[in-house]
């Protein structure tokens, strides 16, 4: 481990982690359990204890502060979870390590093990086949699409498969459309469905209002594709006749992931947990890369909706982290997965969490949750999990706010925003439709 400590891995480790403004030492680090692989498995920490001499303790006054607001206030019932670490050594805890509902913190999860399972650059694949020859500007035999598992394949999607279609001289199925695969459209997971809307994608010449709204959207230029399906939607397990003519890649898994966080997508989150092959491999995969103890994360789904799914605030610090860990050599970072203060929208557009903050949040009826990292200038990336128990979401939000802004106060603003959450992704833009990741084949 000394040695490790002297590389320049655990160097740059150390960057991304936060640690090196948190005024690390060998005593410090050597006191994790597991080194890179968990970095919340404090020997001391283990067993979910934590005492005041493992506290911060401005932070931890800090803590009880804001708890004693919320209870003075009325917000609050039963647990409320709070974890408070610097890098990887640990400010404070308020039940910190106790099974709480996470309600949308589970797409932490999620999103950490599909970066385990498929990596950074991981497309999914729709591919389109033809059962007979191109004549005439007509496909002599079916249409056959072949889902690969995109949880993205929208309109503006479909609407890119159509022009390629019509780019390689096809305006006309004259045989049938047949779905088969894993293939959703529009997070239609009935494959009749899926491929009705498919069909009606190919064709701009009978767009109702909603497709037309998508369209406008898109990028200017772009054409209105005009293909026909003469025959029937017909939904099959399995078809391998025909020859390959087009392969639609979905956005990069970053950019979907950034869209399901921004947004807090639930189906797009339970596609991914289904194609992972369902919660508990999710749970597995989470668990294993962050280091966190297993019994810190029940999963029942993977988008976090109904309070059985469960987890520590601690687990939700170190899913974060491990994220970060995941993304380091890849030339993009935790804000390119989740929202950014300040610079997305979606759920936070109306927070007033401090700026450049990278979080995930978290509502169901009874639970607002809040977790992920805010730039300080004391303490470097201070990374916070923050689950409440209550019925009233704009005060507990507020507060949640509140309880951020004066931890910032009380280390300081950051000079700039840190390499390690520096965004890349524009979530608020994503490139749906685009032209370019069509793969025409031309019956190759």
């Amino acid at each position: 481990m000394l040695d490790l400590l002297s590389s320049g891995i655990m160097s740059l480790w150390l960057d991304i982690a936060g640690v090196r403004s948190a005024a690390p030492n060998a005593v410090s680090l050597l006191a994790w359990r597991g080194g890179i692989p968990g970095l919340v498995v404090a020997e001391e920490l283990a067993f979910g204890k934590v005492d005041a001499a493992n506290s911060d303790l401005p932070t931890s006054a800090a803590v009880e502060e804001y708890l004693k607001d919320l209870k003075a206030k009325h917000l609050i019932e039963g647990n409320q979870g709070v974890w408070v670490q610097a890098g990887m050594v640990p400010l404070v805890s308020q039940q910190g390590t106790v099974l709480m509902p996470g309600a949308s913190l589970t797409k932490i999860a999620t999103s950490l093990a599909s970066l385990e399972t498929w990596g950074a650059d991981y497309q999914f694949e729709t591919r389109f086949r033809g059962t007979g020859p191109i004549r005439n500007g007509v496909l002599q035999g079916d249409l056959v699409v072949s889902g690969g598992g995109d949880p993205l394949f929208v309109w503006e999607e479909a609407i890119a498969v159509g022009n390629a279609l019509n780019q390689m001289g096809i305006d006309r199925v004259a045989g049938n459309l047949v779905v088969t695969g894993n293939f959703r459209m529009n997070y239609l997971s009935d494959p009749a469905a899926a491929g009705e809307s498919l069909r009606q994608a190919l064709d701009g010449r009978s767009w109702p209002q909603d497709v037309l709204s998508m369209y406008s959207k898109m990028a200017p230029g772009t054409k209105k594709p005009q293909v026909t399906v003469s025959g029937s939607v017909i939904a099959e397990k399995f078809v391998n006749a025909g020859h390959l003519l087009l392969k639609r890649r979905s956005l990069p898994l970053p950019e979907i992931l950034k869209y399901m966080n921004v947004h807090s997508d639930n189906d797009i989150a339970q596609i991914l947990a289904d194609n992972l092959g369902g919660h508990k491999i999710v749970q597995q995969q989470a668990t294993w890369a962050a280091g966190v103890p297993a019994a810190e994360l029940q999963l029942t789904n993977g988008s976090g909706l109904g309070v059985s799914n469960r987890m520590s605030p601690r687990a939700a610090c170190g899913m974060m982290q491990a994220i970060a860990r995941n993304l380091q050599t890849t030339g993009l970072t935790v804000a390119d997965l989740f929202p950014v203060s300040g610079r997305d929208k979606g759920t936070v557009e109306h927070r007033h969490i401090p700026p450049s903050a990278v979080v995930k949040t978290g509502t169901l009826d009874t639970v607002i949750a809040l977790a992920g990292a805010i730039p300080t200038r004391d303490r470097g990336l201070v990374w916070f999990a923050i689950i409440n128990r209550g019925t009233d979401w704009d005060s507990l939000r507020a507060q949640q706010d509140i309880f951020l802004q004066k931890l910032v106060q009380q280390w300081g603003t950051a000079p700039a925003v840190p390499l390690a959450i520096t965004p890349h992704i524009d979530g608020t833009k994503p490139a749906l439709g685009a032209a370019n990741r069509s793969d025409i084949l031309l019956g190759g």
